[in-house]
Order: C-alpha cells, then structure tokens, then sequence
C-alpha cells in the first residue's frame, strides 16, 4: 500500500499490488511511463502472434466487472458492539460481524491474509428466488451504508429470476469476487469446503477451478442429507460440498477418525497371489481369528490346502506351536516375511497387525495405520431435519430455514484443522459454524477460533423468528451462538466445573471510516505528491476535532486493522512516556507502538529512542510539525507510520 492508500486510511489495493509484483518479475512488460503494454504481455502467451478466435474458457456476463471489485479497496471499518458480545474477555479471536461480507473481508484482508487454516461457507443457492448480495457498492454513485442495512431501513434485496437473462450470471458474480479474496486468506496448507445443490455444482467447479486451480481440488463431496424432497422424477436426498486446498502439495493426509476407522473394510487386505513358495512359516503366538482355515492356492488346477492337525494348533485364538505351510502356497514372499517371530510388512512396506481368518475360512491381514482417508461420501453424519431441531432445541421454536446441521461442519473441521486454527463463515447464517467450534473445543478442550460474518438481512415479518423479537438473520447469529456458550457453562456449572471451560465471542459492526478523509477524491490528473499536499489540506479542515468525536477504541480498531492487526490484538499503555500516552499494541504475529493524540511532545521523542529498533511506531501525520516529522523520520526511518 502506498503512502496516498495508507493516509486516506484504505485496504489494500491489490489490482495496484498485483501489477506491482509483476512490474518486479518482468519490468520490458511495461512502457516507459511505468503501464503495462498488452502487446508484450501477448508476446509471452502466444509468440507467434495468433490471433485466435477460439478458445476454451469460463465466461459470462459480468465477470470482468466481477473482478475487478474484488481487488479494489475499501474505506470501510468494522466497529465494536460491547453491548452483544459475549465473555468478550474470553473471545480470544472469535468474532460475529455484522455486514456485507464482500466488503467486510476487504477490511479484513491487511490482518487476516494467509492466517486462516479452514473455510466454510453455505451460500445462497440459486433457486430463482431473492438473494440480498449485489456488488453495486460505489459510494460516489449510491449510499452504500444505507444500501447494506445499516441503519433501520434494512437491506435491499437483488431479485434473481430464472426469467432474467443473466441467471446464472448474476449467482456467479456474486460468488466470483468473494472466492477470489478467500483464496487470500487461506494459509498455504488452507482448505475451502462450499456447500451447494443440483442449480450451480458444475458451475461452482468452473468457477473455482479458476480461483484455486483445477489441480488443487481435494474432492466433491456427496452429503446424503437423509429422506429428503421431491425434485421431479427423483427424491433429491444429497447435496455437495465442494472442497478446495490453496496448495495440496502443502497440505498433510487427512484422519478420519470416526468408528469405522478401527476395524475397516478399506484397511484390511486379502493375502496376494503370486509366485508359489517352498513354504511359510507362522511362529507360535501369532494371533488368528477362527478356529478353521482354507488357503486358496494355485497347486495344479483347483486344489486347496488345510491347516494340519488344525484342532490341536488352535488354542485361545493363537497358535499354540509354529505351523509351516507346504506344497508351494501361493502368495507374494515380501507380505509374509515374518518367519521366527520377525516383523511382518505387506508389499508397500505397511507394517501387518494381525492375521485373521474371515467367515469363509480365509485368511486375511489387518494393516496398522496411524489413520484411514475420509470416505467422499458422507453417510449417517446428520440429516438436514437435525439442523432445524438443534436451532428449535436452542430457541423453543423454529427459527430459520433449513440451517446446516453442527455435525456436518464438526466433522470437515476435524479432517484439517488443531488447536489454535481459524475457521472462517461468510455465509454465516444461523451461526452453526460458530456453534460446531464451540462444541468442538468444549468437547476437545481445544481453543479452535472462529470468525463469522452475516449480512443484516432482515427477516420476514410473517415468520416466528421476527414475532420473536428478532428483525434480521444476525440477530439470530449472534444469539444462537450466546445461547450455546451458555448451555456448556450451565453444564459446567452442574457438575462442579465452574472454569473448566471458557469462552465467547466479539461482535462487530461493518461501518463507515471513523476518518472523514475517506471522503477525499484524489485527482486523477495530479501527481501523488500534489494529491498528498491536497489531502493534507482536507484533514486539517475535516479532521480539527478528530480525537474528540469518536469513541477512542473505534479509532484504535481501525488503524490496527488495516496496518495488519488481528482482532484480538491486546493494548497496553507503556510507562516511561511523560508527555503522551503511548499503546503497545500486540496480536498472535506483530507489535508496534501508537499514539493517537493530536501532538507528540519533543519528550516523546527522546522516549522513544530506546525503541527504534524494535517495533513499529504509528502516529497521526497532523500531530507532527515539520521538526518533529523530520527527527521521528530520522530516528526510527521506515517504522515510522504517520495516517
């Protein structure tokens, strides 16, 4: 982010960073006046200068459009709501926005890039009725604040008919900017799973393809979601759930660790055939299943050969003396190399962990794993009833359409993630991400974090819910997420335990700049610097009784969050600064020191002389005359970050 970006307190630009980083790599791409000349670009893709008019690629109406308001930046900020929070003490990194997510996830990007292990989202499939995401957000042409729901009169809804000629298009530009910036957050070893349905699967594939590669699809999970509904000539009982790695090559084996993982199907193997040997030795105390045993072999054209004396050898399940097998057994010498009491590895160099004889009287080997791969389909995990009881469970009634069952998100969140990971919902809906974390760390004593956004998307006024008091879904997020965290802490309390287990959750607004600056519109015909001299200006008009109008910590929040703090950073005043009152400001990564006082006394100056090589120091560009931008520039270089 350049300085022009960062004064006028904006999120990255990342269309800007991404030429940037090109410009770096290949600077004959560019002309003299520092653009990029699209005819040199073509040189790399086609040398010989082909113009083709066909190709195969993913289009359609809108997508240009779609993403480049993926990368352009946001002026917003998130603001802190004490009031709903809950054990805010106890957040440690959870939170519930309140907002428009394409735009929230921009706020959130300078902190959040490449720090989130697991995705979830369930966004609105597309049935041909109202969803309420539409991209036109541009705040010189609409109030956006208005637009989104912020204040009372709600959100405006975007109608998606099938009649309507861009369908499919509209459902994909909604989708296609909010993957792109996902795939930003995601950690390198990062996983995406999207729930959807019959409308847009083959679409959403495309689409992602593109977004994460085609060669970094883990899987396309089928759900079975129980009975089901009518769908035509067949009673649809499945859904998708689409999953993507940011780089499968970073990406460890995944553990499934459900029942059938102990004794499975899919980890025993029959003994293989091969070239006939002399004979085969089992030592006494290898442990047997079944008390009779035919081998299959290949000694002229059908004959089988037994065990001798198999009454006397069996004792207990075990062998009660060595048992050498003759007549040329056929069987592959490398899976049964255990031969007087040596270990025994099948022909991939799996470690055998017990033979046994199955009903049929063959003998068969166990393999000893450390796990067993996750089936690509999800049988007996949870019905689509089951969502829409625990909500009910929780709130006495009904409350919400088809929410996702908790057991759905707990088990993918199991497959990747431990202790300490972020998992991220911007399609929060009712919370159940939320809800599935908190079971799994109460059950786990984990301390998995969450990080849910959901629109204020009001509620029908018909329904239970908003009879209930509660006028928009985020009202629901929030307190069906409250009302877990109490139940566990009434548990607790029940049996004796009363800090065995705490947690909450933060909860944030999406909001306009604390900054009036935001409002600036550099001139696109000035130079950087002449637009920083105009911009200077502006703040000393707009910005005279900055301190004075806004709530301290809102103005901390924003200027951590968009110079890359996490929103569990902690603040510490330091002592030892007698003019100003100086922060230390820390999260899981990063540290700095801020004041955000309108003047820095000449004695903060010599305090800060101690800290020159160690951190950051960020500060109002007014509260600095000329001397003393000079000397702090001198005495700290670039750790000075003046706004």
């Amino acid at each position: 982010m350049d300085t022009l970006d960062k004064r006028l307190m904006q999120t990255p630009d990342l269309n800007k960073e991404r030429l940037e980083k090109l410009k770096s790599f290949f600077p004959d791409l560019f002309t003299v006046e520092g653009k990029l000349n699209p005819d040199e670009l073509k040189k790399i893709i086609d040398p010989e200068l082909v113009k083709e008019t066909e190709k195969f690629e993913f289009r359609w109406f809108g997508k240009s459009g779609a993403k480049r308001t993926a990368f352009t930046p946001s002026k917003a900020t998130l603001v802190y709501d004490e009031k709903r929070s809950v054990n805010p003490d106890d957040a440690d990194g959870n939170m519930i926005i309140e907002g428009e997510n394409l735009e929230t996830l921009k706020v959130l990007l300078s902190a959040y890039r490449e720090r989130i292990k697991c995705i979830y989202i369930d966004p609105p499939y597309n049935t041909g009725k109202d969803f309420v995401y539409s991209d036109r957000w541009d705040e010189s042409k609409e109030d956006y604040w208005e637009h989104i729901g912020i204040t009372q009169d709600g959100v405006k809804v975007d109608t998606n008919t099938d009649s309507d000629g861009r369908y499919h298009s509209n459902w994909l530009n909604m989708m296609y900017p909010r993957l792109l910036l996902a795939r930003q957050f995601l950690r390198d070893d990062g996983v995406i799973f999207i729930s959807i349905d019959d409308n847009e699967v083959h679409h959403l594939r495309k689409l992602c393809d593109e977004v994460f590669g085609e060669e970094n699809l883990l899987s396309e999970l089928i759900w079975d979601i129980g009975s089901g509904t009518a769908a035509g000539h067949f009673t649809r009982s499945h859904e998708y759930i689409t999953a993507y790695a940011k780089n499968k090559k970073a990406l460890s084996n995944f553990e499934y660790k459900g029942e059938e993982s102990k004794i499975s199907e899919r980890a025993i193997k029959k003994i293989s055939k091969g070239n006939p040997a002399s004979c085969i030795t089992f030592p006494a105390g290898i442990e047997f299943e079944g008390t009779f045993a035919i081998f299959e072999g290949e000694i002229g054209q059908s004959e089988k050969v037994r065990i001798i004396d198999n009454k006397m050898i069996f004792k207990d399940g075990r062998l009660s003396e060595p048992v050498t097998l003759e007549a040329g057994w056929a069987m592959k010498n490398q899976i049964l190399s255990w031969i007087n009491g040596e270990e025994t590895y099948d022909s991939k160099g799996q470690k055998v962990k017990r033979f046994y004889f199955d009903r049929k009287g063959r003998l068969q080997y166990e393999k000893e794993r450390g796990f067993i791969n996750p089936p690509s389909i999800l049988r007996q995990v949870a019905s689509t009833r089951k969502g829409s009881l625990e909500i009910e469970e929780l709130f006495g009634q009904k409350m919400i359409e088809f929410p996702k069952p908790t057991d759905i998100i707990y088990l993918l969140v199991n497959y990747v993630s431990s202790e300490n990971d972020i998992i991220m919902d911007f399609f929060a809906g009712s919370g159940t991400t939320g809800h599935a974390i908190i079971q799994k760390n109460y059950d786990e004593k984990t301390n998995r974090k969450f990080i849910l956004v959901q629109i204020p998307e009001l509620i029908d006024e018909k329904s239970e819910a908003y009879k209930a008091g509660y006028k928009k879904i985020s009202d629901i997020t929030i307190e069906r997420n409250k009302r877990v965290i109490q139940k566990f802490e009434e548990s607790e309390k029940q049996r004796n335990f009363d800090k065995a287990f705490k947690t909450g959750f933060k909860v944030c607004k999406l909001a306009k700049s604390n900054f009036p600056r935001v409002e600036f519109a550099p001139d696109p015909t000035k130079t950087e610097q002449e637009n920083l001299a105009l911009l200077d200006k502006y703040i000393q008009e707009k910005e005279a009784a900055f301190n004075t109008l806004f709530n301290e910590k809102d103005i901390f929040d924003e200027v951590l969050l968009k110079n890359g703090f996490m929103l569990n950073y902690r603040l510490e005043q330091i002592d030892g600064f007698s003019k100003n009152k100086v922060f230390c400001a820390k999260d899981d990564f990063k540290e700095c020191l801020i004041c955000m006082e309108k003047s820095i006394a000449k004695e903060t100056l010599k305090d800060l002389e101690k800290y020159k090589d160690q951190t950051n120091f960020i500060c109002l560009e007014r509260s600095l005359d000329t001397t003393m931008k000079w000397n702090l520039k001198h005495l700290l270089g670039d750790k000075l970050i003046a706004l």
